[in-house]
C-alpha cells in the first residue's frame, strides 16, 4: 500500500508551472534549464496570421503537435529536409490530428499561414546522438495515429498514441501521446507510476503534462479553448484537477487546478488521478522519456487503487467517446 499523506499541493510551486506567457518567443517552455529536470522538453507557440518561429534542436528529437489550426514548416537536416504542411485540426478536442518528427539537430521554423491564430506543441527528449543517427523526418497523417478507448463507466479516456512505438518506431527516446477525457470523468486512473528501472515490469521516465480544457457549451458550437488568463464574455474558465504523490523515501506532493496552457511535471511518484470537472472536457499531451535504453512504457498502479480495474469488465466505455468522430 502506498504511504502517501497529502499536503494539498505542498509541491504545487515548483512542478506545477500555470500559463505565464514569457519572452522568449514560445508561450510554454519547459526543458532542463528546471531545477532536477533531465530527459523530457516541451515548447507551445502562439502564433497570430502570418507569424514565424523557428528552433534549433539541439542533443534532442521532437515531435511537433498541431493543437489549434495548423502550419507550414520548413525544417533543415540530413534525414529529411524540405517543406511540409501540417493541416492541424479546429481543436484538440475534434480529434488527432497529424504530427512532424524531428530528427535531433533539425532545424525547424513554423510559419501561421491561417488567417487565425494557430498553437502548435513541439515535444522534446533528450538523445545521445546529437546529429540524429542517421533518422529520418516523419509525416504522420491524422487518419494513422492509433485511437484506443481505455477503461471504463467514469474512468473511461480516450488515448491517441501518436509516438508511443507502435506509431512512431523511428524515435529513439520519446513517447507521447494525448488522452482527452469527457466532462465528469476520471483518467491517469488508478494512480501508476514509471520512475524505477525494473525490465519487464516498469520503465523509468520524466513526463510531462500540458492541459486544455473546453467547456461542453464551446465544444458543442466548435469553439477552440482559451489558454488560462483568457475568459469569455460569461467570465468562465474551464477547469480540471491533476494529483501527484511520492512516498516517504521519495516524497512529491501536487495537487492543482488547471486549465488550458497549464503544465504539470511528474519527475517521479504516483500520478493521478487527472478528473475532469462536471461542465468541461479535458485534454493533456504526455511527453515521456528516461534514461533507459530500451523505448519502453511500463507501468505499475499504486497498489492501494488498482483494483477498480477489475470493475471494468462489467461497464461500458463513456458512449460520448472517441471526441470529433470515429476512431
Amino acid at each position: 500500500m502506498s504511504d502517501h499523506v497529502p499536503r494539498a499541493g505542498a509541491d504545487n510551486e515548483r512542478w506545477f508551472h500555470p500559463f505565464a506567457p514569457g519572452g522568449s518567443g514560445w508561450a510554454v517552455e519547459i526543458t532542463d534549464a528546471i531545477e532536477g529536470w533531465q530527459h523530457t522538453s516541451l515548447r507551445v507557440a502562439v502564433l497570430p496570421p502570418g507569424a514565424s518561429i523557428s528552433h534549433t534542436l539541439v542533443q534532442e528529437e521532437g515531435v511537433l503537435v498541431p493543437l489549434v489550426g495548423g502550419a507550414d514548416v520548413v525544417v533543415g537536416h540530413a534525414g529529411g529536409s524540405g517543406r511540409f504542411v501540417l493541416a492541424g485540426r479546429p481543436s484538440v478536442f475534434s480529434g488527432p490530428s497529424d504530427t512532424l518528427y524531428l530528427p535531433a539537430s533539425s532545424e525547424v521554423t513554423l510559419t501561421n499561414t491561417d488567417d487565425r491564430p494557430v498553437r502548435i506543441a513541439l515535444c522534446g527528449a533528450r538523445v545521445e546522438d546529437a546529429t540524429g543517427g542517421g533518422r529520418r523526418v516523419v509525416h504522420t497523417p491524422a487518419d494513422r495515429v492509433p485511437v484506443e478507448l481505455r477503461g471504463a463507466g467514469v474512468c473511461s479516456r480516450e488515448v491517441r498514441g501518436f509516438a508511443m512505438p507502435d506509431a512512431l518506431p523511428d524515435a529513439e527516446q520519446i513517447l507521447a501521446c494525448e488522452v482527452v477525457t469527457p466532462a465528469g470523468g476520471w483518467s491517469s486512473y488508478p494512480p501508476h507510476k514509471h520512475d524505477t528501472d525494473r525490465p519487464g515490469q516498469e520503465s523509468a521516465l520524466e513526463e510531462i503534462y500540458y492541459f486544455e480544457t473546453q467547456s461542453v457549451d464551446d465544444v458543442a458550437q466548435g469553439r477552440s479553448p482559451l489558454t488560462r488568463g483568457t475568459t469569455r464574455d460569461d467570465g468562465r474558465q474551464p477547469v480540471g484537477y491533476h494529483q501527484v504523490y511520492g512516498t516517504q523515501d521519495r516524497p512529491i506532493d501536487v495537487l492543482a487546478e488547471v486549465a488550458t496552457g497549464d503544465t504539470v511535471l511528474v519527475p517521479h511518484g504516483w500520478h493521478g488521478p487527472a478528473m475532469a470537472a462536471p461542465d468541461a472536457d479535458l485534454y493533456y499531451l504526455n511527453v515521456m522519456a528516461g534514461p533507459g535504453p530500451e523505448r519502453v512504457w511500463l507501468i505499475c498502479d499504486d497498489p492501494a487503487h488498482g483494483e477498480i480495474r477489475a470493475t471494468w469488465v462489467d461497464q461500458d466505455v463513456d458512449p460520448r467517446l472517441p471526441l470529433g468522430g470515429g476512431q
